[in-house]
């Protein structure tokens, strides 16, 4: 098994635990030291490897299934996908204006969370209402914890797209994972650095909460979009050295993000694995 390269050592004060395995393993698949169809190593073996947690691990192979880089299969772990086929979704210049890939994600949100979480409120069971309680809890746990909560925020947001009882919202969050993934890690990141937002972002994602067990239908669609307007309007206000580092990184994807390509490269995953 290599080991961490100097390069990624050196950027620890920008990068999480899961950042740095992901950019470890990510450059290892890229570099051919686990061809295309290989079995990564156990979750076991890895968080010796890198002296972290399996919280850590599972966290960073999910990010690199969201790279279009491994899909797990039944009976053969975690495989190497072809990492040529996920350059797809990279391809094209950068962008001058970080933000206007996230803004573009979050204009996208804004009506279907808005509608996502007007439907919960209409038709949310007893279960999904005590699973949307979970999910936000666990973003404040994994925030206690010394995370960043991406991955639980957006689990809250799938787990209302759920008590839609409309497998559509569900489905689409899944197309959106990785530019979702991205915008989230972009926003939460802009929103830990001040006390402040993180406490606007509580009480945005509470008051989704609320009326969504309040079962009131208007007051949750209106909660959700102003969540939308006002994740926009920190980003606009962000600082420009917050796009050093990770948070520009992901910022410049979503610029070239390509959502048609994630379409078709999707569609022929499905077929692969499916033959």
């Amino acid at each position: 098994m290599l080991k961490a390269p100097n390069s990624v050592q050196k950027d620890k004060t920008e990068m999480t635990l899961a950042d740095r395995v992901t950019h470890i393993l990510e450059s290892q698949i890229r570099s051919g030291a686990y061809p295309v169809n290989a079995r990564l190593p156990t979750e076991q073996f890895m968080t010796k490897e890198y002296g972290v947690s399996r919280t850590v691990i599972r966290e960073a192979i999910s990010r690199l299934k969201s790279e279009g880089l491994v899909e797990t299969r039944q009976g053969s772990g975690t495989v190497v996908l072809d990492p040529k086929t996920s350059e797809a979704f990279r391809l094209g210049l950068p962008d001058d204006n970080p933000a206007r890939g996230v803004l573009r994600i979050i204009e996208l949100r804004r009506g279907i969370e808005a509608e996502m979480a007007a439907l919960a409120a209409e038709r949310r069971s007893e279960m999904q209402m005590t699973e949307i309680n979970k999910a936000l809890a666990h973003i404040e746990e994994a925030v206690q914890l010394g995370g960043d909560g991406v991955a639980e925020d957006l689990a809250f947001h799938i787990a209302i797209s759920r008590a839609a009882n409309n497998p559509h919202y569900t489905e689409l969050l899944g197309l959106l994972t990785r530019a979702l993934h991205d915008a989230i890690r972009v926003t939460r990141g802009n929103e830990a650095q001040r006390t402040d937002l993180a406490d606007d972002v509580r009480a945005e994602h509470e008051a989704i909460r609320a009326a969504i067990e309040a079962r009131e239908v208007d007051s949750a669609r209106m909660a959700a979009f102003r969540h939308m307007e006002n994740t926009a309007r920190r980003i606009e206000n962000v600082d420009e050295s917050y796009w050093n580092g990770a948070s520009g990184a992901a910022a410049h994807r979503l610029a070239r993000a390509n959502l048609g390509t994630v379409v078709r490269q999707q569609k022929n995953t499905k077929r692969t694995t499916r033959s």
